[in-house]
Order: structure tokens, then sequence, then C-alpha cells
């Protein structure tokens, strides 16, 4: 299967790379000669039954497509204010460029009284400051969710504990709508997984953020821009799906629409269903043990959501809005824990087998706030944020752990049952003001943030005594963290001329966090950790345009991610009776600097070379316990340094005029290093070369069908500090058919099952083996259904107006 796989992904790229096309290409004037920037220019099929591609003139007016099969074509260039240009007839031979010349444009004074707009964006957009995955553009995301999407996305990497990786680094900062989101750990996981794929319009992959973003976040930030239509009128549409795999999930959703010149009313509410399963299988050796762990989750959970907002349009130049979302959700997750305990010298003989099947209740209330102002005009704007979130997770776990002397559990040896109640509370309130202004010929930027963290953690350790639950207060603990973070920055960017431009700017943020444990045994309380710091993070980029299809960047950030609760607790978490997880409250902020050097060509292929230095890099580390032989935990500690060499590239292709392609490639180099030998530890050094490919083949199928191939192959790696991973793919297909206002979606994920985790791991004396899977090979159906009287009214100046206004203040858009 795995052959069969490799030969698809040749077959599509081998096609994809070596097509013979040709070019076709013109300039757009009008009717006084003058170049018309930045029309639409849509190529068709010879009838005009199918689009082809989607082009944009430049500052000059002139547009190119590039890679065109050989056949014949049609061609229609719109402006709002002119009557359309259409061509026809347009032949197209191999290798050879069609130069249409100069197209004139004549004049069209009208009004747009009731106009449809439809158009389709390319699954993948490369721009100079980010990658956007558009969702919409995929037929594979019917049934999926966030975290599952970002699976697929370019350049993205998702390891064994869910951690996001981009352009091989670790430390990505998630925003939703342009507003940060506080979590991280399983609770950043569990609420990606509950956001439906028909929620989402967007991803945006932004490698190298400018000093107008948070420093936080080493890989830069991932913000997930959930769907809102911006046309006139009332539109809505009513979405459901359905997934099966070894569990069921589902969901249902209305979202719906009404703007007109005065405000804009959006809101939508779902009702999402999750089953989930997963497998973890270990084998580890330690202080002449072996142990052979296996771990079999079943999750089952239903989570209510809303998110609901208005822009109101005072006037052409001032816009105020607010959004609220919400979202509730209840989990019951069923956990068989079985380690079978020998030698290492005589695997096969027994000594005992530890088993445990835990009941976990979760549950998650999470709502926020926000308010927003926007002031803009010819040159100039102004943007106000502020907003207040609210993040409740309460857990309750059941563990009763049994030891067996064999395998069939038949006598028993001894028995112990715990319970861990571990609620959080967060509380997270920013307030941010962003200026910009056209001055000294260019665009000045100036703003600042504040921004107030709050967490409180509790863990509460009960052990079952006599059918009695007794608190353990020697493993019960509060730990509250709070960080508090003032920001200000500077930007400046010009032309220096026709073909080299520049961005410049410094972030400075000023850090004030504290960590407090309370012990319930004052023998065990522990003095507050608390840090006072102020970093300078300089950002800056030059841009060589060569050709107006060819641009060279160079970029340089330096960025910072602070540990969180998650990681600083220092109190032991119970996994199973022989598995712990430790905090360490002495965590340092990591610092990175990244250098990238890009190549965009023809304004779709884009190459990407880049370097990353961290020091004081954020690990996780598992090694043996130093109290009980037979046990392993998990830690986190500061990496001496972490450097990263990663070449990415991305190409869409026309492969024919009914087969459409988008590739990504990337390869990355990885060097870990670490002395913890003077703290009782052992030695990291670990180098790792990996690489990935990411392909979606589009295919027009006809009467309104579209069909999908679309997959990832995951070559060898390294995650964390010492984990070597093994090579992964998965392969996915899909169907969608088209009718007027209803849509049909059908797909069918990992078909080879092949997606799972494997790998070995060495540090401090244990040497462990793991692989695992998830719930990934399913077969889905999604019916979406579009509503409304979606126009366009008013001048061209006013709908821009009120369009720029709205992107900028109710998407979140940085």
């Amino acid at each position: 299967m795995k052959t069969t796989t490799t030969i698809i992904f040749s077959f599509l790229l081998f096609f994809g790379a070596f097509a013979q096309n040709g070019i076709i290409k013109g300039v757009l004037v009008d009717d006084a000669n003058d170049p018309v920037i930045y029309s639409n220019i849509a190529l068709y099929n010879a009838d005009k039954t199918l689009l082809i591609k989607v082009e944009t003139s430049d500052e000059k007016g002139a547009f190119q497509f590039s890679n065109i099969t050989p056949g014949t074509y049609s061609l229609n260039a719109s402006y709002i204010g002119f009557a359309d240009v259409d061509k026809t007839d347009l032949n197209v031979l191999e290798n050879e460029t069609l130069d249409l010349g100069s197209i004139a444009f004549a004049a069209k004074g009208i009004e747009l009284e009731t106009a449809i707009v439809t158009a389709q964006r390319a699954m993948v957009e490369v721009k100079p400051d980010k990658t956007v995955f558009n969702v919409e553009g995929t037929i594979n995301s019917a049934g999926d969710n966030g975290l599952g999407l970002l699976r697929k996305a370019p350049g993205v990497l998702v390891d064994n504990n869910n951690n996001v990786v981009v352009l091989g680094r670790a430390g990505v900062l998630f925003y939703v709508d342009g507003k940060r989101l506080p979590l991280s750990g399983d609770d950043l996981t569990a609420y990606l997984e509950n956001i439906p794929a028909e929620q989402i319009d967007r991803i945006d992959i932004i490698t190298s953020p400018g000093a107008k973003y948070e420093a936080e976040g080493n890989a830069g930030i991932i913000d997930i821009i959930l769907k809102k239509q911006k046309a006139l009128g009332y539109n809505g549409r009513i979405n459901t799906n359905y997934t099966q795999g070894r569990r069921t999930r589902a969901n249902a959703n209305v979202s719906g629409n009404y703007r007109n010149d005065k405000l804009n009313f959006f809101g939508s509410a779902g009702l999402f269903s999750a089953g989930r399963w997963n497998r973890m299988d270990f084998t580890n050796f330690q202080n002449e043990l072996r142990l052979e762990e296996s771990n079999v989750i079943n999750n089952q959970g239903l989570t209510p959501s809303f998110r609901i907002g208005t822009d109101f349009f005072l006037n052409e130049k001032h816009t105020i809005g607010f959004i609220v979302t919400g979202s509730f959700s209840e989990e019951d997750s069923d956990i068989s824990n079985e380690i079978l305990l020998t030698q290492a010298i005589t695997p096969t003989v027994i000594d005992s087998v530890l088993f445990s099947e835990s009941m976990v209740n979760s549950v998650r209330d999470q709502n926020t706030y926000n308010l927003n102002y926007l002031f803009r005009e010819k040159d100039m704007s102004i943007n106000v944020d502020l907003d207040y979130g609210k993040y409740v997770n309460d857990a309750f776990f059941t563990q009763p752990n049994e030891y067996f002397s064999d395998l069939n559990r038949t006598t028993a040896l001894s028995s112990e049952t715990i319970t861990m109640e571990t609620p959080v509370d967060i509380n997270i309130g920013t307030a941010k003001i962003d200026f910009e202004k056209e001055m000294f010929g260019g665009k000045v930027g100036l703003g600042s943030k504040y921004s107030d963290v709050r967490t409180e953690n509790t863990f509460l350790f009960s052990n079952k005594i006599n059918g009695d639950l007794v608190q353990n207060n020697l493993r019960s603990n509060q730990f509250d963290y709070s960080e508090k973070v003032v920001a200000g920055y500077l930007s400046y960017a010009r032309k220096l001329s026709d073909k080299w431009s520049m961005t410049s700017g410094l972030r400075v943020e000023q850090t004030n966090s504290k960590g407090e444990l309370m012990a319930f045994t004052p023998d065990l309380q522990q003095p507050p950790v608390e840090q006072n710091y102020i970093n300078y993070f300089p950002s800056g980029g030059l841009t060589y345009q060569h050709k107006p299809n060819k641009v060279f960047s160079l970029n340089y950030g330096r960025r910072i991610n602070r540990p969180d609760y998650n990681v600083l607790n220092p109190f032991r978490t119970q996994i199973s009776e022989l598995t712990f997880e430790k905090g360490n409250e002495t965590l340092q902020p990591e610092i990175v600097s990244n250098v990238e050097l890009s190549y965009l060509y023809n304004f779709r292929y884009n190459f990407k070379l880049a370097y990353s230095y961290t020091t004081d890099q954020i690990t996780r580390l598992i090694g043996p316990d130093d109290s009980d032989p037979r046990a392993s935990f998990i830690s986190w500690d500061n990496l001496a340094e972490q450097k990263i060499y990663n070449f990415n590239v991305s190409a869409p292709f026309t492969v024919s005029p009914k087969w459409s392609m988008f590739v990504n490639a990337g390869a990355s180099y990885i060097d870990n290093q670490a002395d913890y030998t003077n703290e009782g530890g052992g030695i990291v050094d670990v180098q790792a070369f990996s690489y990935n490919i990411f392909q979606q083949s589009t295919f027009e199928l006809g009467k309104g069908y579209k069909g999908e191939i679309s997959g990832w192959w995951s070559g060898p790696g390294v995650w964390g500090g010492v984990f070597k991973y093994d090579e992964s793919y998965s392969l996915n297909l899909g169907i969608q058919k088209k009718f007027n206002k209803l849509n049909i979606k059908i797909s069918a994920q990992d078909i080879t099952f092949q997606s799972g985790w494997s790998g070995v791991s060495e540090f401090n004396g244990l040497v462990g083996e793991g692989r695992g899977n998830w719930d990934s090979r399913t077969v889905g159906l999604s019916l979406g259904y579009d509503f409304g009287n979606t126009k366009l009214k008013g001048s061209r100046k006013r709908k821009t107006g009120i369009e720029e206004e709205s992107k900028r203040v109710s998407s979140g858009d940085e």
C-alpha cells in the first residue's frame, strides 16, 4: 500500500512539473490609454463553461497566465465603472506566448442595482507576508475540524502530542479572527477539535510577523478566520455533516448575515457531537526493566456554540462594532491502560501486570467579548480593540489501578483507586490601539497593547479508602499564574525605488509574571516565582522586484515564547500509577531569531529558505523516575540551543483545463543541544533531517461534479527535544456536486490508515519506543444550503469603503 501511495504522488507531481504549457499575456488600459491596475481577468475554456484561472493586473496594467495547456480559450476582463471586455477563440500553442497587446476598457456609467458576485478562490494563496489556506477551496474539509485541517495545511505539521510545527519550528501562537487564543496543551487541542470545518473560512499562516503583531510565538502566527459574508442584503447558510470512522461525528450549523449601508449584523449557531478514538503503545527500557504499555482512549462529547456581532457604519470614516462568542462542551472519556512489567533480559517472564480503566468527565465553558472602533480616511487609520475572554475548564478523573500476576488478569496482587479533580479558570483582558499614516515617503505605524492573563489551577488528588474518598494533601495543590505584558511598537515601510522596497519595525515588551504554588501541606510550600524583564524585538525586510513577476524578499524577526501554566506547575500529575507528568516552575522564556529568504515567481510559485536559532528552547523530555525504578515521568526544561534550516516550495499547476493541482514541499534539518548533567539529568545531542510533501488535485468532472485527491507525506524527524519519529502519510478522496444553492460533499479520509506515528526516544537512561493512531480513517457526508437575497448597491467608492472597514474591524485582521 505504501508503494501504491508513492506511485500516486509521483504520478501527480511528474505531470504537474513537466507539462509543456503556453502563456497568455496583455496590458489593460482605459479610454485615456492609462493602465487599469488590479483589474480581474478570468480565463475560461472555449465555451465559457469552465473557469481555468483568475489573475489581476499589476501597477502597469499588465497581466499574464502561465502554464496554460495548449487549446482554445476565452477571456473576460472586468473593472467596476467599465464595460467588460471579452476575448474569444484564443489559441494557445505548446511552449509559445500569446500576446494580446493593449486591451482597452470603455467607460460605463451605471449603478449596480442588483448584482450577484461569485468567485472561486484558490485553495492556497501565497502572499508576501503569509500563506492563506482557503478551507472552502477543498472538498476534503467535509466533516473535519480545526485541528484536522491544520494537518492538511501547507508547511504545517502536527506531532503525536498535537503540537503544531511550521517550517520545522514549534511554538505557534494561535489567533481566531485576529484575536489571540490564550489556550495551550490539551485545552488548545480540545478547542480546535470542537471547531467544525464548515465554520472556518480560511487559515492564515504568518511565518514572519512584523512589529504590529505580538512577539509571542517562535514559529509565527496561525490565524483561523471564521465565515462571515460581506455582501449587501441578507444571506445565510445551513450546514450538516455526518462522519463515520471507528466513532461517529456529526454537526449542524446555521449562519446568517444582514448588511446595508448603515450596519452589518452577523451570527452563527452550531451543535457538534464528536466521538473519538486514540491508541498509543510504548515499550520502555529503564533500570534493567522492560515495560510494555498500551493505551486505548474513547471519547464522546457534545458542544453547542454561538457567535454574534454587529458593525455600525457611522459614516465613511467611522465604524464601531462588537463580537460575542461562546461555547459549552461536555465530554466523557474512557481510558484503558495496561503495562506489562518484565526484566529486560527475560522479556517473556512476567513480573506483574498493571491495569487501569479510567473514567474522565470534562466540562469546558468558554466566552469572549470584543468591542472595536475604526477611523479611516485616505492616508490614515486608527483602530482600537478591547477584548475580554473567560475560559473555565473542569475535569474529574476516576482511576482504579490493579496489579495482576498474569497476562490474563486472573490473579490480583493489589489494587488502589484514586481520583483527580482539576478545575482551571482563565481570565484574559487586552486593550490595544494601532495608528497608521502615510508620511515621510512611506507608511508609519505606531501602536500599543496591554494584556493581563490570570490563571487559577486547582489540583485535588484523593485516595479511595474503604469506599470513601479521602483527599491527599501531599499530592494536592493550587497553582496560580498571572502574566502582564505592556507593549509598544513603531514600524515604517516605503518604496526605495521602482524595484526596491523595505519594511522595518521595533517592538518593545515588558513582561511581569508570577507563578504561585499554594500547597495544602506547609512543608511543601514554595516561594512564588516572579519574573520581570524587558525584551526588544526588531524586524525588517527588503523586497526586490526584478520584474513584475519575479520578486525576491529577505525578512528578519526576533520573537519570544513564554512558558504557560500547563508547563510551570511543579506538582506531579498521574497519568497512570507508573507514568507521571511534572511541570517546571523555573522555566525561562525562549528567544528565537528567524531569517527568511523567499522568491515569488509569476505571482504564484514561492520558494523559501529559512534559518532559525533558538536559545532556551522549551522542550518536553521523558526520563526515569528518581524514586520508583519502574516509573517514568514527563518533564519540561530549556534546551541550551536549537538550530533549524528549512527549505519550502509552494506551487500551483494547471495540468489541463479540467485538472488543477497544488503542491507544497519542505525539508528541514534540526539540531538540538543541551547538557543537564549538573542537575542530575542527561545530555541532549540530537540531529535530524525531515521532509514533507502536501499535494491536492482537483478535477472538473462535468455536470456540476468536482473530484479531489489530496494527501501528505511526512519523512522522519524529531519532536520536542529527543523523540525521533518515523515517516507517515495520508491519502484522501472527495467528490462534490452543486445543485444551484445546495452543495453536497462526500469524502474519504486517510484511506490507507497510515497517518499515525511511531518513533524512539533516549534520554537519561530511558530508551522508549512508541507508536500511535487515531480515528483518522473516515467517510463523511456534508450538505450545505445557501439562502438570501445577496446584492451590491451604490457606487464603487461607497462599496469599497464599507468592505474595507468591515474587513479590518470585524474579521480582526492585524
